[in-house]
Parts: C-alpha cells; structure tokens; sequence
C-alpha cells in the first residue's frame, strides 16, 4: 500500500471514528431526550390522574350527599303527610263528638275566648239545630262573669263549627278549624313527639 493509499485509509478511518463518536453522542442525547420526555408524561399523567381520582370522589360525595339530602326529605315530607292525617282524623273526631260533649267543649272555649261588652255569638245551622235545652243561659252566665253580654244569634252563619264572637264591628273567629289552624303547628310538634319519638 503506497503512502497515499495509506493517508487516504487513516483519513476514512478517522472520519469512521468520527462519525461513530457523532452518532453515539446523537443517539445518547436522543435517548436523554426521549427518557426525559418519558420521566416528564408520566409525571403529568400520574397528577392527571390523581385530580382525576380526587374529582371523583368529590362527585361521590357530592350525588351521597344529594341523595341523603332527597332521602331526609322523602322521610320528612311522609311523616308531614302522617301528621296531617292524624291532625285530620282529629278535627273529624272533635266534629264528631256527641251533643253533650261537644256542647261542654264549646263552653270551654267560649270561656276562653269571651270579652267584657255587649256581643252576638253566632252558630252553624247544625249547631242551632242540636243546641241543649239552656244552652243560651249558659252563654249569658259566662259573659257575665266576665262582665259582659252576649246574644245567641238565630241567625246561622256558613261555618263547619264552634261560634263566632261579634263585638261591634270585631268578629273573632272560634271555629273548629280556626282553633285547629291557629293551634296546628303545637299540635304537629305533638303529634311528632308521640308517633316518632
């Protein structure tokens, strides 16, 4: 082999040796490269994934407590429904209630409820109807304790019962349903206490 031949060899075996050294150096930067972008998705996937998971979760809690939520109402809403009825089939007992009974009741109320002055107490046409032979004397003895006056009022008024108390232009509603009305909310309070502890 001449010299040529010879520098022309050692010149490509450089250039081999170069061009090896170039694209060893180009592959392990490209492998740094493709590990760091490796290193980098899986590190952005694992916090994809945990917000994922922690959002999750949160939906969970959010549709257990919507659902607890529709639960307490539902229960809510049939004891309300219970205490309803119960007050009703009340209201239907007290309706109920024979002549001598209902008669005393309505003496207790009217006790209650009678002003000191001059006033017309008025009744249902069923009331009327069914009223006690001295039923009217007792009226009168009532409001006088009480210093005052009362007329019983022949004529009926649109009413389910009880009485009406008119004193001048002042009407005060004692009506069955009046008193269930006004006392409804004790005496669900009550009714609660009794069925549901």
């Amino acid at each position: 082999m001449s010299g040529l031949d010879k520098m022309k060899a050692r010149i490509l075996e450089e250039a081999q040796s170069t061009a090896q050294e170039i694209t060893g150096k180009a592959e392990a930067d490209a492998k740094a490269a493709v590990q760091a972008e490796r290193e980098l998705a899986e590190t952005e996937a694992a916090k994809i994934l945990e917000r994922a998971k922690r959002e999750a979760a949160d939906y969970a809690a959010r549709v257990d407590s919507s659902m607890d939520m529709k639960r307490k109402q539902a229960v809510l809403a049939a004891k309300q429904e219970v205490i309803s009825g119960v007050l009703e089939k009340a209201y239907d007992a007290v309706m109920d209630l024979d002549d001598e009974k209902y008669f005393e009741m309505l003496e207790k109320l009217l006790e209650k409820h009678v002003l000191a002055g001059e006033g017309t107490i008025c009744f249902s046409a069923k009331d009327l109807k069914r009223m006690p032979a001295g039923f009217a004397e007792k009226i009168k003895s009532i409001a006088a304790s009480k210093g005052g006056n009362l007329k019983v009022s022949e004529k009926p008024e649109k009413m389910d019962g009880g009485f009406l108390l008119v004193y001048g232009g002042i009407e005060e509603n004692c009506t069955i349903r009046a008193v269930f009305d006004s006392k409804r909310e004790e005496l669900s309070d009550q009714v609660n206490r009794l069925l549901f502890g």
